[in-house]
């Protein structure tokens, strides 16, 4: 008998989920670029990792945020182009390279690198520009430099580097942290700082471009904060009164739990500090509608996921890739789906070997972590309507709140098919779900599981990666359509219904 119920409201449109809700982030941190994306001492030509870029080329990667994280705010593109032997080795202030974290940057991995990597894999590069030890006119010879087609001194500097056409970047983030590392700012104090950025940056969408440039505005955890801001940014007495398209935040969580040490109490409050991910893109959205509109300001989670204490500085910010992991991801990739109306683009961090990767290298390995299985299986909402779903779930107490264990999302695409995704956040047992699609017969139905039978603290390595494929799911489907399916403890489902 089920104890746990979906309702699929087809008719209960959201908004179209758009792809870039499932988009990731690279930064200059432990293995991420230097022996996750490119070669230290490439045997390929181009210095990029082939088994890497097989890897995020199959996942249908949406977008790319580079080159941070703190950083962005201490980084002077100019340095990262040209001859990669004239380049200079500068600082790296906040972070450093390889386990071993020295803090220092050979650049060998720039702008031309980056943009080169996201058409290989077919992604949308977002590129951060450096507000906190930056200035304007950096930054917006960053943005010319790479897009514009035109007859100046940078484009024809880029055309010498070997890029003849423009990049035709439209993601753009004007500071990242800035209430932190990106200089320790007060709200009022980035919005000034913000607004001088996007005069300088923005312009140019106006007669130097061919196409129009998304600015990103870097918010906080801290929700106040939000609202001064937009406060702030918005009074002025001329110009655009909003110069931002997009509002972001980051959230980290389970910074308390040892993947090693936990147990399944532990567990239970790492789920619930992932689902906090509602409240904030709740407060967010409400700092926007406060003085503007999410139908013009898009909210974007550019930073997110598990941070352990394993992720240290004396680890390269690596920690284990479990299925917890991949179980925190899902359930925030249905927030996502729930708030498609007012969500517009999100990144993981990060992309390969530091804090929640999606891939790992080891030595000539890459392999997929359990996150990039739920990655891989939640392609199909992208690009959908997302739709409401009714939830009945069994809770349990943790910390004088209630843990859902069973959660969900759906969406439908331009035929009608239904997709509906499922997660048991309970490690301990099974649970019995009802999905009821309304308007559905149920007569073709296709079902998928991840992590059957996995401990969802092994750690996944080169050597059992494939056993956490998705297998088939069993269903049974009643005369009146209504599918009902065992989901084992701790694992992940999707569901497709026509």
């Amino acid at each position: 008998m089920a104890n746990a119920r979906v309702t699929v409201h087809t008719e209960a449109g959201i908004d179209r989920i758009e792809p870039e809700l499932h988009g990731h982030f690279a930064e200059h941190l432990g293995r991420c670029i230097y022996d996750g994306i490119f070669t230290d001492d490439s045997v390929e030509e181009d210095g990029f990792r082939e088994d890497v870029v097989e890897l995020l080329d199959d996942l249908e990667m949406p977008v790319l945020r580079w080159p941070g994280g703190c950083f962005a705010d201490d980084y002077q593109w100019e340095d990262g182009i040209g001859p990669r032997e004239e380049r200079p080795r500068r600082r790296n202030l906040f972070w450093g390279q390889g386990r071993e974290m020295v803090p220092e940057e050979s650049n060998r991995f720039g702008t031309h690198e980056f943009l080169e990597f996201c058409e290989r894999v077919g992604t949308e590069p977002y590129l951060a520009a450096n507000v906190g030890s930056g200035d304007p006119q950096e930054a917006a010879d960053w943005v010319e430099y790479v897009n514009y087609d035109g007859d100046t001194t940078l484009a024809d500097r880029r055309r010498e580097n070997g890029r003849e056409e423009p990049f035709e970047v439209k993601y753009w983030g004007l500071g990242n942290e800035n209430w932190g590392c990106g200089g320790q700012m007060d709200p009022e104090q980035y919005a000034r700082e913000y607004r001088r950025f996007a005069t300088y940056v923005g312009t140019q969408t106006a007669h130097m471009l061919d196409h129009d440039l998304e600015l990103i505005a870097c918010g906080f955890e801290g929700h106040d904060w939000n609202h001064q801001f937009m406060e702030e940014v918005g009074g002025t007495p001329w110009g655009v009164d909003y110069p931002l398209d997009h509002l972001t935040l980051h959230h980290y969580y389970g910074r308390t739990m040892s993947v090693a040490e936990a147990d399944e109490d532990d567990y239970d409050e790492f789920f619930l500090e992932a689902l906090e991910m509602d409240h904030h893109i709740e407060r967010l959205a409400s700092a926007i509608n406060a003085f503007a509109s999410t139908r013009d300001i898009g909210v974007i989670i550019d930073e997110w996921g598990s941070w352990h204490p394993e992720a240290q500085g004396g680890t390269g910010l690596e920690q284990p890739g479990t299925v917890l992991d991949a179980l925190s991801a899902a359930a925030v990739l249905d927030i996502f789906n729930d708030h498609a109306d007012v969500m517009t683009m999100s990144n993981i961090a990060q992309t390969v070997n530091v804090l929640q990767c999606l891939v790992e290298t080891q030595g000539d390995d890459a392999f997929a972590r359990p996150t990039y299985r739920v990655y891989d299986l939640y392609k199909p909402h992208k690009g959908n309507e997302a739709v409401t779903t009714s939830i009945e779930t069994p809770t349990r107490e943790v910390d004088d709140e209630e843990l859902p264990l069973v959660g969900a999302s759906a969406s439908v695409d331009e035929d009608g098919e239904v997709f509906v995704t499922a997660t048991n956040l309970d490690t301990r047992a099974a649970h019995t779900v009802e999905f009821t699609v309304e308007d559905a017969t149920g007569d073709d139905v296709d079902a998928q599981v991840l992590f059957e039978g996995q401990e969802p603290d092994l750690e996944v390595d080169a050597d059992n990666a494939d056993a956490f494929t998705a297998d088939e799911l069993d269903v049974s489907v009643d005369n009146d359509g209504t599918i009902t399916a065992e989901l084992e403890p701790a694992t992940v489902a999707g569901i497709s219904v026509e």
